[in-house]
């Protein structure tokens, strides 16, 4: 059942209206039809029977009318029945039951018990008329009544006048529950924007009840104090970048002033490093958080990295299904794609990327040959600064940055980077992102 019950809010509103609706509709409709209808129908056929037997009577008390002009004008002028008698007459045979008559069924219990003669009915049709024929000793009685002297014809109107105003009621429930539904879409349209690092729509603003109005009111809150918690983080960063640098270009100075004594070439070498380490934590901590999003072809941003492999003597190769245009940071997930294709030019001998672009998700595998990385490691390895081996130089092991900044760009995006096994024998790491 839960399969296959709708999942959207609104669709899920409609069916806790209608389902009750229906269900009480149904209810009074089968108790109408079991109870007044049915006791319409039987309080009509006895009228209809009561009436017949009267004419019966009077036939069989005053058998001197010839012709019996008396009885058939009484029972056209005061019954509104026609009726005919039959000297000598039979009855027909008898015709078949229908499946479903109250009528037909009413109508022959009455005749049972109130004239206790043999009969014949004709109910079947759309006629307005009813034939009843009555076996008397010597000749046939033949009526004819209007139907609806004998069945309750018009209760099909409570069922339209009831099926009307349900549909007048639900199509008034459906206006007033999409107008309320709306401000809860939009909002998780801004939130999912929001939190895919996307500006959100211009025109939204909270409406609706006042508790969707509260939660729209307090996202709006939420994003102004993530987007200045953002750039007063920017802005301190700037300005830690720029002493520091300040001070590691006098120490280059210095230490260029000072000569090629070999004594100085380490500390040349840990202001270098210092020089990296700072220009890593920067982008990470930046995250590129500024840059608004634009559109790409992911082909050229793979075909931009053949030439680093190449020059590498690695063997690197790319396939690509479904669209190849982008909507993301063009600068932010070039880089993403960099750090996940260097980390595999660096240990392994072949890469392999293959891309899938579906109407909901764009999906990355990045697959390599080389030794791959532990169960146990594969989070740490997304911490900032951490190496999984033990070395001093950065230039083989790296600053620890490049799974940070790779996950940390995936997730401003609404997506994530995680990492398997690959079929390769190496490592498998998959980029997934909301297309």
């Amino acid at each position: 059942m839960r399969r296959r019950l709708p999942t959207g809010l609104f669709a899920r509103s409609l069916l806790i209206i209608i389902l009750p609706m229906l269900i009480l509709q149904t209810v009074v409709t089968f108790v109408f039809m079991e109870r007044h209808w049915q006791m319409v129908t039987e309080r009509l056929s006895a009228a209809v029977t009561r009436d017949i037997a009267a004419l019966i009577e009077i036939i069989e008390t005053y058998p001197n009318d010839p012709d019996y002009a008396n009885v058939v004008r009484i029972a056209r002028e005061k019954l509104d029945m026609t009726i005919s008698v039959e000297p000598g007459g039979q009855l027909p045979a008898p015709r078949p039951k229908p499946f479903f008559s109250i009528l037909d069924q009413t109508l022959s219990d009455q005749i049972n018990q109130q004239i206790h003669r043999p009969y014949w009915i004709d109910t079947v049709g759309d006629s307005q008329l009813v034939e009843i024929r009555i076996q008397l000793p010597d000749k046939v009685l033949r009526i004819f009544a209007q139907r609806n002297q004998a069945y309750a014809s018009n209760s099909h109107i409570f069922l339209v006048w009831m099926a009307s105003t349900s549909l007048v009621l639900i199509i008034i429930s459906t206006l007033f529950l999409r107008g309320q539904i709306r401000p809860i879409l939009l909002l998780a349209k801004a939130a999912e924007s929001f939190g895919k690092g996307q500006k959100p729509p211009e025109n939204f603003s909270p409406r609706g009840a006042d508790e969707v109005r509260r939660a729209g009111l307090a996202f709006i809150q939420m994003r102004e104090r993530i987007e200045r918690q953002i750039e007063q983080r920017t802005a301190m960063l700037t300005g830690v970048s720029h002493d520091l640098r300040t001070i590691l270009t006098r120490f280059k100075l210095q230490l260029a002033l000072a000569g090629d004594s070999p004594d100085l070439e380490y500390l040349n070498k840990d202001v270098d490093d210092m020089q990296t380490m700072l220009e890593g934590y920067m982008a990470f901590a930046r995250g590129e958080a500024e840059e608004d999003v634009g559109k790409v072809k992911l082909s050229t941003i793979l075909e931009n990295l053949r030439n680093e492999f190449v020059l590498h003597g690695k063997d690197y190769s790319y396939t690509i299904s479904g669209d190849d245009n982008l909507a993301v940071r063009p600068n932010a997930f070039t880089r993403l794609v960099g750090n996940l294709a260097s980390n595999a030019r660096r240990y392994a001998q072949t890469l392999r990327i293959e891309a899938v672009h579906d109407a909901k998700w764009l999906t990355l595998h990045f697959d390599d040959d080389g030794p791959g990385i532990a169960r146990e490691s594969r989070e740490d390895v997304f911490k900032p600064f951490y190496r999984l081996d033990e070395a001093r130089n950065l230039d083989a092991s790296g600053t620890g940055l490049g799974l940070a900044i790779a996950r940390d760009i995936a997730r401003t995006h609404g997506g994530n980077v995680t990492l398997s096994d690959g079929p390769l024998g190496g490592l498998r790491a998959t980029v997934r992102i909301p297309a």
